[in-house]
């Protein structure tokens, strides 16, 4: 029998993250040898073709297509309401689609005359509030999804352990922290051993200091893994941070899916210009390859002619003194500042840029590019 040398010991939260990584090190390299997840290289291949979903009235989910590749973070990143939940609650086998289909290792598990049942997909869910029964055990949350023979063996000690929590078994949920509670969650998630893991904004209901050291401990472990995963959430760092692509969505469709830095640098349209990350949507004429704006000439990375709205991003734009703008409010966030600004023609836009505050409010202060090729829209264009 092997037995785990890791365990959390401490109860100081610095030296408490010293164990939890020590642990997390050790118990993903026995689980490896152990097989614990049981897949191969190029199992958890998600296909999404064509997926329409509605609730008797609009569509929600319009013409999805979507393709994670095996070991795979997505981040479905979007506002409110733009159906990333559903979307991912069709991976899951929770709710039916009405066209198209969703594949999982080349097996369609869902489509017009096809559905197949939640337990049987072999995917992993952790849910936005975690959904643990508050009258089982720790041990006895992490067993509920596993088959009789499966509980009376290793694999609920071994989840636990993964994640740090090999010495809480017979723990209730209430007497855990939030952020163990999340734990808990993600360890009932991969004790049947999945082949892709799906997480709901797991973590909206921590608070912020907490909510970072989570988001660590998770991004590391997912990684260790290798296991395919998508996760919703509203946040844009967060997507950012864990995700490998990002898919961004807006009344029930994806604006773009690309990598983090491809969507922050290109936006595909306007719309996904202004919620990803700030942006100054800027007035100006294109001249081929080059934008005239009221602060200068802004070079563009594809040729237009005509009135546009050039994206720049506000850690594109210089300040100097001189005029052409006037300083209307100064952020300080210690590690940057923020300076919101009024253009000569009236148009507002805001510099970001690292270090102290060179300029007060009311002050007159030039404006210009860093040069940087931007993207831009003609104003005639959907966008």
């Amino acid at each position: 029998m092997i037995r785990f040398g890791c365990h959390e010991s401490s109860n100081r939260p610095t030296e408490r993250l010293v164990h939890l990584s020590a642990s997390r090190n050790c118990a993903t390299h026995l689980f490896r040898l152990l097989g614990m997840l049981n897949i191969g290289d190029d199992a958890g291949r998600i296909s999404i073709r064509d997926v329409t979903k509605r609730f008797d009235g609009p569509n929600v989910l319009q013409e999805i297509n979507l393709e994670l590749a095996p070991g795979e973070v997505l981040a479905l990143l979007g506002p409110s309401g733009c159906g990333k939940t559903t979307l991912l609650r069709t991976i899951a086998g929770l709710e039916r689609i009405n066209e198209g289909e969703i594949a999982i290792d080349g097996q369609v598990v869902s489509g017009p005359r096809t559905h197949v049942s939640p337990e049987h997909r072999r995917i992993g869910m952790v849910f936005q509030d975690w959904a643990l029964f508050p009258h089982l055990s720790v041990g006895d949350n992490v067993a509920f999804g596993l088959s009789r023979k499966e509980r009376s063996g290793a694999r609920v000690a071994e989840a636990l352990q993964l994640v740090g929590l090999g010495q809480m078994s017979d723990r209730m949920p209430s007497t855990l922290s939030g952020g163990q509670q999340q734990r808990v969650a993600l360890a009932r998630a991969l004790a049947p051993r999945p082949r892709a893991i799906l997480l709901d904004e797991p973590f909206s209901n921590l608070d912020t200091t907490l909510r970072l050291q989570i988001r660590s401990e998770v991004h590391h472990l997912l990684s260790d893994l290798g296991i395919t995963t998508a996760f919703v959430t509203h946040d844009q760092e967060e997507a950012f941070v864990l995700g490998d692509k990002v898919a961004v969505m807006h009344n029930g469709m994806i604006e773009q899916h690309s990598s983090p830095s491809e969507i922050y640098e290109y936006p595909a349209t306007r719309w996904v210009a202004d919620f990803v990350g700030e942006a100054n949507l800027v007035s100006a004429t294109a001249l081929g390859f080059e934008a005239l704006t009221p602060f200068g000439s802004v070079p563009l990375i594809k040729e237009l002619h005509g009135p546009i709205d050039v994206v720049v991003r506000p850690e594109h734009l210089h300040l100097s003194t001189g005029f052409g703008a006037e300083v209307e409010l100064v952020e300080y966030y210690g590690h940057d500042h923020v300076t919101i600004l009024r253009l000569s023609d009236g148009q507002q836009v805001r510099s970001r840029l690292t270090g102290p505050p060179r300029f007060q409010r009311g002050q007159s202060v030039a404006v210009s590019s860093t040069g940087i090729p931007s993207v831009a829209f003609a104003l005639d264009a959907a966008g």
